[in-house]
Order: C-alpha cells, then structure tokens, then sequence
C-alpha cells in the first residue's frame, strides 16, 4: 500500500490529507444533524486534522531537501499543474451550474467527488498506491452524500464525516511510514 522510494512526499501526503481532514469537518458544520453531539465529534475531526499537520509540518521541513517524486522540470511535475487546473476548472463550471438550477446542497458532493477522482492520476505521478486508496474511497464518499436523504442534515455533512475519517487514517498511515522511513 506504500511505495518508500520517496517518503518525505508521504510525509507531506499525510500533511495535506490533515488539512484536507480540517476542512471537510468545517464544512460539515452547515447543518449536522440535530444536537450538539456531532458538533462535538467534527470538532476532534478538526483538532485530529490539525495534529496531523502539527506532526508533519516539522518532519517535511526539516526533510525538505530529500527526493521527491516531483520534479519541477518533468512531467510529473506536468501532470500535477494539469490536474490541479483541470480540477478546479470542473469545480467552478459544475457549482455555477448547481447555483444556476438552484441545487447548492450538490456542491460539496460534487467537490468531494472531483477530489476523489483527481486523487486518481496523483496516484500515479507520485507513485503511491495509498493515494488510489483515497481516491476510491472519497469518491464514493462523494457519491453518496449527493444520493443520501438531506433531511436529516445538509450534504456537506455528510461529505465531511465521511471523508475526514478517511483522510486522518490514511494520512497517518503516510506520516508515520514517510517518517519512519527518514528517520531510519
């Protein structure tokens, strides 16, 4: 499930994916269901995101100077420009739509699914099967919040305390390997 050839980009996967864990918990404040038991669990959704990248921050920085499976002049580095744009390209066309029809509610599913689905080629450029992992499992998370009963709560609820949990444990799973492995 890693590949240790890089491990300070597993390093800062496991960054990314504790920021990434941070905002879907926000989000997912819109409308939780009823009492004040699930705000409290987003808030450690949010704190854990926020101690994932309080541990990474200093591994990565002071690893800073170790392979990376990204080199600015090659393609990877390409392919990475190229999905980013393309992703937030396809974000801002589909909420425009969903603002258009009236059918905000879809916006964060449909974010969640475009991340999962980019997560897709990122898996390749950086050559780790963990980040396919994330790429399965947020799009479904994605895809079933768009089609899961709202009245209970918004979407965007149901987005964040799916892909949260998902993201904390496979970025903790690269931090820790990512780390390990430099420090071994």
């Amino acid at each position: 499930m890693l590949d240790l050839d890089f491990p300070r980009d597993l390093v800062m996967t496991g960054v990314i994916f504790g920021a990434a864990a941070l905002v879907w918990a926000s989000w997912a404040h819109e409308r939780p269901p009823k009492g004040v038991g699930w705000r409290i669990v987003l808030v450690v959704l949010q704190l854990a995101g926020v101690a994932l990248m309080s541990f990474g921050i200093p591994v990565a920085v002071r690893n800073w100077e170790t392979p990376t499976a990204i080199d600015p002049g090659g393609s990877a580095f390409v392919w990475y420009i190229v999905i980013f744009w393309a992703e937030i390209i396809a974000i801002v066309a589909f909420s425009i739509y969903f603002v258009r029809r009236k059918k905000t509610e879809l916006i964060a599913p449909l974010v969640l699914t475009v991340v999962g689905l980019h997560f897709v080629p990122l898996a390749f450029v950086f050559g780790q099967p963990i980040i396919m992992v994330a790429a399965i499992l947020l799009t479904a998370a994605g895809v079933a919040a768009a089609f899961m009963p709202s009245r209970i709560a918004a979407p965007s609820f149901l987005c964040g305390i799916l892909a949260a949990p998902i993201l904390l444990i496979l970025g903790t799973i690269a931090l820790v390997a990512g780390a390990g492995a430099l420090e071994g």
